[in-house]
């Protein structure tokens, strides 16, 4: 576990071209920042900047052409940051055309994966409400930042999977139907490489679920203001037998259909509010708190398991909740750096220790 007084805070954040922003230079609280603005005048891109810098991709999902201003060839994302022990400078450079250029401390970062673990963040956002009433892939997504997040190494083994499972769709989807020995012998050694990798994804996944149940059912109760009574599940039918005699019997219907049919990618996170599914039984207003406290779980399991709380970022976070969500997330945030945007004026009881306002256009 790492030493909390290595917990890293940005300090400020420099934007050339990137979205909206032609060039913007912003300073941090070490406690809360507000950042106030008008619909249209990029807080939500300046979040994004911030979370590519975590992690090289974006929250929204959108490509890297799309970070890019109109007109111009590439965007550059700087921050500098601090802890007791150390100071970072961290720099991007996403051109329109090849791979974005990343240094840290000046120095060029080869690798994505090498930069996890440097800036941990935890994002809301509005969008967020599909992580309840969404496809299972948001939910797993979801799980995954957090089994990520706990320790970088555990990226190489989600990233290892979809790597493998990439190389076996193809090879399958090739084979029209018809496994020749060739194939088949091929066939074996992805299906032992993806046993393997799904194995150890599947039990860090479950872990992960059964530890963070907890976390879920305190922060539920806090921000929604009423018992609930939440169940998460990690749904996976290989898992207990190994993922290994589960390919082997699904072989024949993986090769008709020229598909991986079992694995994690076709893992669920069962969520039940109540004994009842939450994706289809819960209101709009309690899969909002469930969003809500699947965010809060997560960034209470990262800090725990790191012992260095991430910054948790609250994106427009207060237009989607009424009055009385707002004041029961406000008193329930954990402690740590703490970024908020908003469209108004936030509610009283949030008490920024700084707050940054934005024109529109800026």
């Amino acid at each position: 576990m790492s030493d909390p007084s290595s917990a890293l805070v940005l300090d400020d954040l420099q934007l050339r071209d990137f979205r909206s922003h032609e060039s913007l230079d912003l300073e941090f609280s070490a406690g809360s920042t507000a950042i106030i603005g008008p619909n249209g005048s990029g807080k939500t891109n300046i979040v994004e900047a911030i979370g590519w810098l975590a992690t090289t991709r974006s929250f929204r999902g959108a490509p890297t052409d799309a970070l890019i201003r109109s007109g111009a060839e590439a965007a550059i994302a700087r921050a500098t940051l601090h802890s007791e022990a150390r100071e970072l400078l961290l720099e991007a450079e996403l051109p329109r055309t090849g791979r974005a250029r990343i240094q840290l401390n000046r120095q060029r970062v080869a690798r994505a994966k090498d930069l996890l673990g440097v800036l941990n963040v935890t994002v809301f956002a509005p969008d967020d409400l599909e992580l309840v009433k969404g496809s299972p892939g948001e939910r797993r997504a979801w799980l995954d930042q957090v089994v990520v997040g706990r320790h970088p190494r555990n990226e190489v083994i989600r990233a290892d999977v979809d790597k493998i499972l990439k190389h076996r769709n193809a090879l399958l989807k090739g084979c029209g139907g018809r496994l020749d020995a060739d194939a088949g012998f091929t066939l074996d050694v992805w299906d032992t490489k993806l046993a393997a990798a799904g194995d150890a994804l599947g039990a860090l996944r479950a872990a992960a679920v059964a530890e963070l149940l907890p976390h879920v059912q305190r922060a539920l109760e806090a921000v929604a203001g009423a018992s609930h009574e939440i169940t998460l599940r990690y749904d996976a039918p290989w898992f207990d037998g190994g993922l290994a005699a589960s390919l082997t019997q699904a072989r024949r219907d993986d090769v008709r259909r020229g598909v991986t049919t079992v694995g994690p990618h076709r893992d669920e996170i069962e969520v039940m509010l109540n004994d009842m599914p939450a994706r289809t039984h819960a209101s709009q207003g309690e899969q909002r708190s469930i969003a809500l406290a699947f965010r809060l779980a997560g960034h209470e399991l990262v800090r725990s398991s790191t012992g260095v709380a991430p910054l948790l970022i609250l994106d427009d976070v207060f237009s989607e909740l009424d009055d009385d969500r707002a004041t029961a997330l406000l008193v329930a945030l954990p402690g740590g750096q703490t970024l908020l945007t908003s469209a108004t004026d936030l509610p009283p009881q949030a008490n920024a220790d700084h707050v940054v306002r934005l024109g529109r256009g800026s």
